[in-house]
Protein backbone atom coordinates (compact mmCIF):
# COMPACT_ATOMS: atom_id res chain seq x y z
CA UNK A 1 0.00 0.00 0.00
CA UNK A 2 0.92 3.63 -0.81
CA UNK A 3 1.03 5.80 1.87
CA UNK A 4 -0.99 8.65 1.49
CA UNK A 5 0.72 12.34 1.62
CA UNK A 6 -1.19 15.63 1.98
CA UNK A 7 0.92 18.58 1.00
CA UNK A 8 -0.63 22.39 1.13
CA UNK A 9 0.21 24.81 -0.62
CA UNK A 10 -1.28 28.11 0.77
CA UNK A 11 0.58 31.04 -1.00
CA UNK A 12 2.96 31.98 -3.74
CA UNK A 13 6.66 30.99 -1.79
CA UNK A 14 5.42 28.25 -0.06
CA UNK A 15 4.94 26.38 -3.88
CA UNK A 16 8.66 26.96 -4.14
CA UNK A 17 9.33 25.94 -0.35
CA UNK A 18 7.99 22.47 -1.62
CA UNK A 19 7.52 22.07 -5.53
CA UNK A 20 10.62 19.50 -5.98
CA UNK A 21 9.15 17.66 -2.96
CA UNK A 22 6.11 17.41 -4.56
CA UNK A 23 8.05 16.50 -7.72
CA UNK A 24 9.75 13.88 -5.71
CA UNK A 25 6.58 12.36 -4.03
CA UNK A 26 4.58 11.89 -7.41
CA UNK A 27 7.37 9.91 -8.42
CA UNK A 28 8.09 7.57 -5.53
CA UNK A 29 6.57 4.43 -6.15
CA UNK A 30 5.48 4.04 -2.24
CA UNK A 31 3.90 7.34 -1.94
CA UNK A 32 0.50 8.71 -3.03
CA UNK A 33 0.48 12.70 -3.52
CA UNK A 34 -2.67 14.59 -1.83
CA UNK A 35 -2.47 17.79 -3.09
CA UNK A 36 -4.62 20.95 -1.53
CA UNK A 37 -4.16 24.31 -2.76
CA UNK A 38 -6.00 27.34 -0.10
CA UNK A 39 -5.45 30.24 1.06
CA UNK A 40 -4.00 33.24 -1.27
CA UNK A 41 -2.27 30.54 -3.45
CA UNK A 42 -5.62 30.69 -5.10
CA UNK A 43 -6.14 34.50 -5.55
CA UNK A 44 -5.86 36.63 -8.40
CA UNK A 45 -4.65 39.66 -6.12
CA UNK A 46 -1.40 37.59 -5.18
CA UNK A 47 -0.78 36.40 -8.57
CA UNK A 48 -2.66 32.78 -8.69
CA UNK A 49 0.07 31.04 -8.02
CA UNK A 50 -1.87 27.67 -8.79
CA UNK A 51 -2.34 28.59 -12.15
CA UNK A 52 1.44 27.80 -11.71
CA UNK A 53 1.41 24.48 -9.97
CA UNK A 54 -1.26 22.87 -12.69
CA UNK A 55 0.76 24.30 -15.63
CA UNK A 56 3.69 22.10 -13.92
CA UNK A 57 1.59 19.28 -14.26
CA UNK A 58 0.60 18.81 -10.65
CA UNK A 59 -3.07 18.07 -10.45
CA UNK A 60 -4.49 19.06 -7.44
CA UNK A 61 -7.34 17.18 -5.39
CA UNK A 62 -8.89 20.05 -3.26
CA UNK A 63 -8.85 23.77 -3.24
CA UNK A 64 -9.69 25.74 0.08
CA UNK A 65 -10.56 29.20 -0.17
CA UNK A 66 -10.31 30.86 3.13
CA UNK A 67 -8.80 33.98 2.97
CA UNK A 68 -10.67 37.34 4.39
CA UNK A 69 -10.18 40.75 3.01
CA UNK A 70 -9.10 42.86 5.62
CA UNK A 71 -5.25 43.01 5.28
CA UNK A 72 -4.91 44.01 9.27
CA UNK A 73 -4.15 41.36 12.58
CA UNK A 74 -8.14 41.06 12.90
CA UNK A 75 -8.62 39.42 9.09
CA UNK A 76 -5.13 36.90 9.30
CA UNK A 77 -6.87 35.90 12.89
CA UNK A 78 -10.28 34.67 11.40
CA UNK A 79 -8.21 33.53 7.92
CA UNK A 80 -6.49 30.87 10.48
CA UNK A 81 -9.69 30.13 12.27
CA UNK A 82 -10.95 29.96 8.87
CA UNK A 83 -8.53 27.59 7.41
CA UNK A 84 -8.42 25.35 10.61
CA UNK A 85 -12.32 24.78 9.59
CA UNK A 86 -11.98 24.29 6.21
CA UNK A 87 -9.00 21.88 6.83
CA UNK A 88 -10.33 19.86 9.37
CA UNK A 89 -13.33 18.74 6.85
CA UNK A 90 -10.60 18.13 4.23
CA UNK A 91 -8.53 15.95 6.09
CA UNK A 92 -11.42 14.02 7.18
CA UNK A 93 -12.28 13.34 3.81
CA UNK A 94 -9.04 12.66 2.45
CA UNK A 95 -8.12 10.59 5.69
CA UNK A 96 -3.72 11.25 4.60
CA UNK A 97 -1.29 9.25 6.70
CA UNK A 98 0.55 12.59 7.55
CA UNK A 99 0.21 16.28 6.66
CA UNK A 100 3.02 18.21 5.06
CA UNK A 101 2.70 21.87 6.25
CA UNK A 102 5.74 24.79 5.23
CA UNK A 103 7.69 27.38 7.31
CA UNK A 104 5.66 30.02 9.51
CA UNK A 105 2.34 31.53 7.65
CA UNK A 106 -1.05 31.94 9.60
CA UNK A 107 -1.75 28.93 7.34
CA UNK A 108 0.77 27.01 8.35
CA UNK A 109 -0.52 26.88 11.87
CA UNK A 110 -4.09 26.07 10.92
CA UNK A 111 -2.72 23.00 8.70
CA UNK A 112 -1.12 21.88 11.95
CA UNK A 113 -3.82 22.08 14.12
CA UNK A 114 -6.77 20.66 12.52
CA UNK A 115 -4.36 17.92 11.57
CA UNK A 116 -3.31 16.94 15.08
CA UNK A 117 -7.16 16.71 16.78
CA UNK A 118 -7.71 14.46 13.45
CA UNK A 119 -4.77 11.78 14.84
CA UNK A 120 -2.78 12.55 11.58
CA UNK A 121 1.02 13.39 11.86
CA UNK A 122 1.93 16.35 10.69
CA UNK A 123 5.44 17.02 9.24
CA UNK A 124 7.14 20.61 8.84
CA UNK A 125 9.14 21.80 6.30
CA UNK A 126 11.59 24.79 7.77
CA UNK A 127 11.24 24.50 11.36
CA UNK A 128 14.21 25.96 13.64
CA UNK A 129 14.75 29.15 11.84
CA UNK A 130 14.44 32.35 13.62
CA UNK A 131 12.69 35.08 11.44
CA UNK A 132 11.38 37.27 13.88
CA UNK A 133 7.49 38.93 13.97
CA UNK A 134 4.76 36.47 14.54
CA UNK A 135 6.59 34.16 12.28
CA UNK A 136 8.34 33.43 14.92
CA UNK A 137 5.50 32.11 17.00
CA UNK A 138 3.91 30.60 14.43
CA UNK A 139 6.71 28.56 13.30
CA UNK A 140 7.82 27.39 16.85
CA UNK A 141 3.86 26.70 17.37
CA UNK A 142 3.83 24.21 14.31
CA UNK A 143 7.41 22.73 15.54
CA UNK A 144 5.79 21.68 18.84
CA UNK A 145 2.41 20.31 16.71
CA UNK A 146 4.56 18.29 14.22
CA UNK A 147 6.11 14.92 14.36
CA UNK A 148 8.53 14.99 11.49
CA UNK A 149 10.75 17.91 10.90
CA UNK A 150 12.43 18.58 7.57
CA UNK A 151 15.33 21.61 8.37
CA UNK A 152 17.51 23.43 5.99
CA UNK A 153 20.25 23.60 8.21
CA UNK A 154 22.38 21.55 11.40
CA UNK A 155 21.98 25.44 13.22
CA UNK A 156 17.94 24.71 12.78
CA UNK A 157 18.28 21.17 13.46
CA UNK A 158 20.22 21.91 16.80
CA UNK A 159 17.03 24.27 17.57
CA UNK A 160 14.35 22.08 17.09
CA UNK A 161 16.28 19.32 19.50
CA UNK A 162 16.22 22.01 22.12
CA UNK A 163 12.67 22.54 22.14
CA UNK A 164 12.16 19.18 23.29
CA UNK A 165 11.86 17.61 20.21
CA UNK A 166 13.16 13.64 19.56
CA UNK A 167 16.61 14.35 17.78
CA UNK A 168 15.16 10.84 15.87
CA UNK A 169 12.53 13.03 14.15
CA UNK A 170 14.78 15.64 12.96
CA UNK A 171 16.34 15.54 9.46
CA UNK A 172 18.50 18.29 7.49
CA UNK A 173 16.86 18.22 4.40
CA UNK A 174 18.11 21.66 3.34
CA UNK A 175 15.18 23.55 1.67
CA UNK A 176 13.43 22.85 -1.68
CA UNK A 177 13.82 26.02 -3.11
CA UNK A 178 17.81 25.76 -3.35
CA UNK A 179 16.55 23.03 -5.36
CA UNK A 180 15.25 24.86 -8.01
CA UNK A 181 18.07 27.46 -7.40
CA UNK A 182 20.15 24.79 -8.28
CA UNK A 183 18.57 24.12 -11.78
CA UNK A 184 18.44 27.39 -12.24
CA UNK A 185 22.45 27.82 -12.26
CA UNK A 186 22.68 24.97 -15.30
CA UNK A 187 20.86 27.22 -17.40
CA UNK A 188 20.69 30.70 -15.80
CA UNK A 189 20.40 33.00 -18.91
CA UNK A 190 17.60 35.48 -19.10
CA UNK A 191 15.83 33.46 -22.46
CA UNK A 192 12.50 34.97 -21.78
CA UNK A 193 10.80 38.73 -22.17
CA UNK A 194 9.01 39.50 -18.52
CA UNK A 195 7.43 41.83 -19.92
CA UNK A 196 5.53 39.75 -22.67
CA UNK A 197 4.92 36.73 -20.74
CA UNK A 198 3.48 38.10 -17.59
CA UNK A 199 2.26 41.28 -18.19
CA UNK A 200 2.56 43.52 -15.05
CA UNK A 201 2.15 47.03 -15.13
CA UNK A 202 4.26 49.80 -15.77
CA UNK A 203 6.82 51.33 -18.74
CA UNK A 204 8.77 48.43 -20.63
CA UNK A 205 12.64 48.41 -19.16
CA UNK A 206 15.79 47.45 -20.78
CA UNK A 207 17.35 45.07 -18.52
CA UNK A 208 20.48 44.55 -20.68
CA UNK A 209 22.43 47.08 -18.54
CA UNK A 210 21.44 45.84 -14.78
CA UNK A 211 17.99 45.95 -12.93
CA UNK A 212 16.78 46.02 -9.73
CA UNK A 213 14.47 43.13 -8.17
CA UNK A 214 12.10 44.50 -5.01
CA UNK A 215 10.03 42.83 -2.87
CA UNK A 216 8.80 44.06 -0.21
CA UNK A 217 5.74 42.45 2.62
CA UNK A 218 4.45 44.05 5.74
CA UNK A 219 5.86 43.61 8.76
CA UNK A 220 2.75 41.84 10.84
CA UNK A 221 4.13 43.50 14.32
CA UNK A 222 4.86 46.80 12.63
CA UNK A 223 1.43 46.36 10.27
CA UNK A 224 0.03 50.22 10.70
CA UNK A 225 3.82 51.21 8.96
CA UNK A 226 3.57 49.54 6.13
CA UNK A 227 2.90 52.59 3.56
CA UNK A 228 5.23 54.90 5.28
CA UNK A 229 7.83 51.53 5.16
CA UNK A 230 6.45 50.80 1.15
CA UNK A 231 7.04 54.81 0.28
CA UNK A 232 10.77 55.17 2.00
CA UNK A 233 11.73 52.40 -0.46
CA UNK A 234 10.01 53.45 -3.27
CA UNK A 235 11.78 56.87 -3.35
CA UNK A 236 15.08 54.97 -2.65
CA UNK A 237 14.79 53.56 -5.92
CA UNK A 238 13.71 55.48 -8.12
CA UNK A 239 16.45 57.95 -6.92
CA UNK A 240 18.92 54.52 -7.82
CA UNK A 241 17.88 54.84 -11.43
CA UNK A 242 18.01 51.17 -12.32
CA UNK A 243 15.37 49.96 -14.06
CA UNK A 244 13.18 47.80 -11.32
CA UNK A 245 10.75 44.74 -10.88
CA UNK A 246 8.81 45.10 -8.30
CA UNK A 247 6.70 42.02 -7.29
CA UNK A 248 3.32 42.67 -5.40
CA UNK A 249 3.02 41.83 -1.40
CA UNK A 250 1.53 38.79 0.10
CA UNK A 251 -2.17 39.36 2.16
CA UNK A 252 -0.43 39.73 5.91
CA UNK A 253 -1.75 42.67 7.73
CA UNK A 254 -0.49 45.68 6.57
CA UNK A 255 -0.68 44.68 2.94
CA UNK A 256 -3.13 47.16 1.87
CA UNK A 257 -0.99 49.75 2.83
CA UNK A 258 1.48 48.27 1.10
CA UNK A 259 -0.22 47.99 -2.06
CA UNK A 260 -1.52 51.02 -1.57
CA UNK A 261 1.74 53.03 -1.48
CA UNK A 262 2.73 50.73 -4.25
CA UNK A 263 -0.33 52.61 -6.42
CA UNK A 264 -0.27 55.92 -5.27
CA UNK A 265 3.18 56.00 -6.06
CA UNK A 266 2.69 54.85 -9.53
CA UNK A 267 -0.46 57.16 -10.30
CA UNK A 268 1.52 60.56 -8.87
CA UNK A 269 5.41 59.74 -9.19
CA UNK A 270 4.96 58.03 -12.77
CA UNK A 271 8.15 56.32 -12.51
CA UNK A 272 10.53 55.97 -15.14
CA UNK A 273 11.88 53.08 -13.81
CA UNK A 274 9.45 50.52 -12.88
CA UNK A 275 7.23 47.71 -13.38
CA UNK A 276 5.02 46.19 -11.18
CA UNK A 277 3.98 42.18 -10.88
CA UNK A 278 2.07 39.67 -9.28
CA UNK A 279 3.50 36.89 -10.15
CA UNK A 280 5.75 34.55 -12.44
CA UNK A 281 6.85 30.77 -12.28
CA UNK A 282 9.49 29.87 -9.58
CA UNK A 283 11.66 28.91 -12.54
CA UNK A 284 11.46 32.58 -14.03
CA UNK A 285 11.60 34.36 -11.21
CA UNK A 286 14.90 32.94 -9.71
CA UNK A 287 16.13 33.36 -13.48
CA UNK A 288 15.30 37.29 -13.05
CA UNK A 289 16.99 37.17 -9.51
CA UNK A 290 20.22 35.62 -10.99
CA UNK A 291 20.58 37.85 -13.55
CA UNK A 292 20.02 40.51 -11.51
CA UNK A 293 22.18 43.52 -9.86
CA UNK A 294 20.13 43.24 -6.42
CA UNK A 295 17.63 42.38 -4.57
CA UNK A 296 15.91 44.82 -2.57
CA UNK A 297 13.26 44.24 0.30
CA UNK A 298 12.72 42.20 3.03
CA UNK A 299 11.85 38.85 2.02
CA UNK A 300 13.44 35.71 2.96
CA UNK A 301 14.34 34.24 -0.31
CA UNK A 302 17.39 36.75 -0.27
CA UNK A 303 18.58 35.54 2.72
CA UNK A 304 17.87 31.68 1.38
CA UNK A 305 17.83 31.95 -2.26
CA UNK A 306 20.27 34.79 -2.49
CA UNK A 307 23.09 33.06 -0.48
CA UNK A 308 23.21 30.11 -2.61
CA UNK A 309 22.85 32.13 -6.21
CA UNK A 310 25.02 34.88 -4.86
CA UNK A 311 22.73 37.66 -4.91
CA UNK A 312 23.64 41.24 -3.33
CA UNK A 313 20.87 41.49 -0.92
CA UNK A 314 19.66 45.18 0.67
CA UNK A 315 17.84 43.53 3.86
CA UNK A 316 15.08 46.46 4.94
CA UNK A 317 13.82 46.70 8.42
CA UNK A 318 13.02 43.70 11.13
CA UNK A 319 11.37 41.42 9.28
CA UNK A 320 14.23 38.96 8.68
CA UNK A 321 15.91 40.07 11.18
CA UNK A 322 17.17 36.40 13.60
CA UNK A 323 17.68 34.77 10.60
CA UNK A 324 20.97 33.15 9.45
CA UNK A 325 22.49 34.54 6.31
CA UNK A 326 25.59 34.57 4.46
CA UNK A 327 27.55 37.60 3.09
CA UNK A 328 25.78 38.91 0.57
CA UNK A 329 23.03 40.78 2.32
CA UNK A 330 23.49 43.98 3.55
CA UNK A 331 20.91 45.16 6.28
CA UNK A 332 19.53 48.07 6.48
CA UNK A 333 16.32 50.41 8.26
CA UNK A 334 13.58 51.78 6.60
CA UNK A 335 15.10 55.21 5.51
CA UNK A 336 15.60 56.31 2.21
CA UNK A 337 19.09 57.33 2.13
CA UNK A 338 20.43 54.52 3.70
CA UNK A 339 18.54 51.87 1.60
CA UNK A 340 20.07 53.92 -1.35
CA UNK A 341 23.19 53.81 -0.08
CA UNK A 342 23.38 50.03 0.40
CA UNK A 343 22.42 49.46 -2.69
CA UNK A 344 25.04 51.79 -4.21
CA UNK A 345 27.61 49.80 -2.12
CA UNK A 346 26.40 46.25 -3.43
CA UNK A 347 26.44 47.65 -6.72
CA UNK A 348 30.05 48.35 -6.63
CA UNK A 349 30.45 44.93 -4.57
CA UNK A 350 28.93 42.60 -7.54
CA UNK A 351 28.29 38.65 -7.21
CA UNK A 352 29.12 36.94 -3.86
CA UNK A 353 30.85 33.33 -3.77
CA UNK A 354 27.99 30.53 -3.44
CA UNK A 355 26.48 29.79 -0.29
CA UNK A 356 24.98 26.47 0.56
CA UNK A 357 23.61 27.36 4.48
CA UNK A 358 20.09 26.58 2.97
CA UNK A 359 20.88 23.25 0.95
CA UNK A 360 22.97 21.53 -1.89
CA UNK A 361 20.24 21.21 -3.94
CA UNK A 362 18.50 17.86 -2.97
CA UNK A 363 16.02 18.94 -0.30
CA UNK A 364 12.76 17.49 -2.24
CA UNK A 365 14.53 13.72 -2.97
CA UNK A 366 15.26 13.79 0.57
CA UNK A 367 12.13 14.70 1.88
CA UNK A 368 10.13 12.24 -0.33
CA UNK A 369 12.23 9.47 0.81
CA UNK A 370 12.07 10.75 4.73
CA UNK A 371 8.32 10.35 3.82
CA UNK A 372 7.72 6.69 2.68
CA UNK A 373 10.57 5.43 5.62
CA UNK A 374 10.18 7.48 8.49
CA UNK A 375 7.69 5.66 11.15
CA UNK A 376 5.29 7.99 11.90
CA UNK A 377 3.36 8.47 15.15
CA UNK A 378 1.38 10.97 16.73
CA UNK A 379 2.76 10.55 20.69
CA UNK A 380 5.07 13.21 21.79
CA UNK A 381 6.36 14.35 25.03
CA UNK A 382 9.64 16.87 25.83
CA UNK A 383 12.86 15.20 26.03
CA UNK A 384 14.21 16.80 28.88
Amino acid sequence: MKRKVCVLVTARPSYSRIKTALQAIEQHSDLELQLVVAASALLDRYGTAVHFIEEDGFKVTTRVHMVLEGGNLAAMAKTTGLGMLELATVFYNLKPEVGVTVADRFETIATAVAASYLNIPVAHGQGGQVPGSIDEKVRHAVTKLSDLHFVASQRAAERVVRMGEDPLTVHVTGCPSIDLAARVLCQPALDFDPFVKYGGVGEGLDLSDGYLVVMQHPVTTEYALAREHAVETLHAVRDVGLPTLWFWPNPDAGSDGTSGALRAFREQERPQNFHFFKNVAPADFLRLLYNASCLVGNSSLGIREGSFLGIPVVNIGTRQRGRDRGVNVLDVNYERRNIEGAIARHLGNGRYPQDTLYGDGRAGERIAALLSSAPLSIAKQLTF
